[in-house]
This record gives C-alpha cells, sequence and structure tokens, in this order.
C-alpha cells in the first residue's frame, strides 16, 4: 500500500501516532522536500522515527513517480508530507498515478497552514481563496494574485497568502546548459511579499483603477506556525513591508471584512508603538465597533 502521512507543521513529534505506526512499519519512506520545510531538518526526523528517509525532490515526484510506487503493490511505502498531504496538487497527482497502477492507498492527515492559520485570530470560515504570492524577477512580475485577493475583500473574505518557496532552482544559464548545478534555497518573507503588494497598488492607483487593498489596510504576518517561536504580527500592509519575522517560512492574511471579536484577537498581535494603532483604520471593508 501507498501511504501519504501529513507531519504537520512544527518539529518530528508533530506526526500523528497513526503516522509514525505507519512509518516504522514501511519498507521505504519518502520525505517531500519541495513544497514546504519543517523547523527539523531530515537527520532529526530520522532519529526520532528510527528510520532512513530518502529525500523526495520535486524532480523525482513530478517526472520519476514511477520509483516511489515501485512494488508499492506488495509492500507498504510511505511518503511524508510537510503539513497535510493535500496541501499542494502535486500529491493528488501521486494517488492518481497509484490508483491507475492498482496500488491502494491511505491518507493520514495532520495539522496545515490552511488551518493553522486561525491561530491569528481570524474565523476559518471567514476565508476566501488561498493565494501563492511568487518571487518576481526583472522579466517577470504577474499580478494575478492581486486579483484574487480583490475578489476575495469584494466579498469580504480574508486571504492567506502563501509566500514562494524556491528549492533546488537552477539559473537559466545552468539549465540551457544542462549543468546540474543549483541556486541556494530562497524562502520569501512577508517583509518581501508586502513589497510587492505595496508596488501593485501604485501601480494600479497610476492606472486610475478601483483598489482592492491600500497601504492602510490591516493584514496579518505569521512565521513558522506550529513552532514553539512562532511569531504573528498584525498592522497595515505598509507596516508589515518592515516587520521582520526571522526565519523561514512565513505567510501573510490580507483581511476583508472583520468581526469585531476578530478585531479584539488582531489586537494582541498588533504592531506598531501604540498596539493598537494598526487596528484603527479608515478602511471601508474593517469594522471595529
Amino acid at each position: 500500500m501507498l501511504y501519504l502521512v501529513g507531519l504537520g507543521l512544527g518539529d518530528a513529534k508533530d506526526i500523528t501516532v497513526k503516522g509514525l505506526e505507519v512509518v516504522k512499519r514501511c519498507t521505504r519512506v519518502y520525505l517531500e522536500a519541495y513544497t514546504s520545510i519543517l523547523t527539523v531538518g531530515k537527520e532529526a526526523l530520522e532519529e526520532y522515527y528510527g528510520r532512513e528517509l530518502v529525500l523526495a525532490d520535486r524532480d523525482m515526484v513530478e517526472q520519476e513517480a514511477g520509483e516511489i510506487l515501485k512494488g508499492a503493490e506488495k509492500e507498504d511505502v510511505a511518503f511524508l508530507v510537510v503539513g497535510d498531504p493535500f496541501g499542494a496538487t502535486t500529491h493528488s497527482d501521486l494517488l492518481l498515478r497509484a490508483v491507475a497502477a492498482g496500488i491502494p492507498y491511505s491518507v493520514i492527515h495532520n495539522a496545515s497552514i490552511m488551518n493553522a492559520v486561525g491561530c491569528c485570530g481570524l474565523q476559518l470560515y471567514n476565508f476566501g481563496e488561498t493565494v501563492s504570492i511568487v518571487f518576481w524577477t526583472d522579466s517577470w512580475r504577474p499580478e494575478s494574485f492581486y486579483d484574487k485577493i480583490k475578489r476575495n475583500r469584494d466579498a469580504g473574505m480574508h486571504t492567506l497568502c502563501l509566500l514562494d518557496i524556491k528549492v533546488k532552482e537552477q539559473s537559466m544559464e545552468n539549465l540551457m546548459r544542462g549543468r546540474k548545478v543549483y541556486e541556494p534555497p530562497r524562502y520569501m518573507t512577508v517583509s518581501q511579499a508586502a513589497s510587492q503588494l505595496l508596488e501593485i497598488i501604485s501601480n494600479r492607483r497610476d492606472r486610475g483603477d478601483d483598489l482592492a487593498l491600500t497601504e492602510d489596510t490591516v493584514c496579518v504576518g505569521l512565521s513558522r506556525v506550529g513552532a514553539d517561536d512562532q511569531q504573528i504580527r498584525a498592522g497595515t500592509l505598509r507596516e508589515l513591508e518592515s516587520c521582520e519575522l526571522g526565519a523561514p517560512l512565513h505567510s501573510l492574511v490580507v483581511t476583508g471584512q472583520l468581526h469585531p471579536l476578530e478585531v479584539d484577537m488582531l489586537r494582541l498581535f498588533a504592531s506598531g508603538t501604540n498596539g493598537l494603532e494598526s487596528l484603527k483604520m479608515t478602511d471601508s471593508s474593517t469594522y471595529l465597533s
């Protein structure tokens, strides 16, 4: 059988009891290593699980899935995913490949940023479509995530923004030359995401567009959710541009209509000198009564 096992968000001990039992009895155990990261490394997981782990990078999962599934109809194979197994579409693809090959599967769920984001005090059922904010380059500066945020805010919904991860990426030169030389890992910060959004706001204002959000829109920055040193900061988008939240992974939430209870919760994490000024906004979508 193929087991898709969620590891949760923090460290080695966040795996469920059921998940740990599966890991200990499987013949092979793969650790997906490109859609997210834990606060501990592969060695710490191996020590706690008592098993050797095979790192599965993007190339292996997307191009060599047959190697992962090989023999899984006769023996137990585990595929470990940070967060929940279905936090990334590529894992659905692996499951479909298993079904096509006649391999039974089992999914063991765990916490992911999609539900753990509720730690900031915003109510989960008030979230709209989740978006991804990607690193811009000199020649590629997409703004589609802004349009999705606008649709959410038009409906009064909050937006969880997942921030870009670049792991095992090649430069254009190395890619063209066929050289297996990879760039150092990069993880987008809340500050970088806020900066890109502010630039889009400026561009849209210059074009005369109706703005989906402004520099004064209340947002929330989160880092290392689920870890002992997680950080949460609530403030304006402009404030979060200069906010330092430490090591990855980071996430950003753009708020929609705020319920008074949500406002009270966000005040616990408010940035700025006063601690409350960040939430005394004139943004028409924010309720402060």
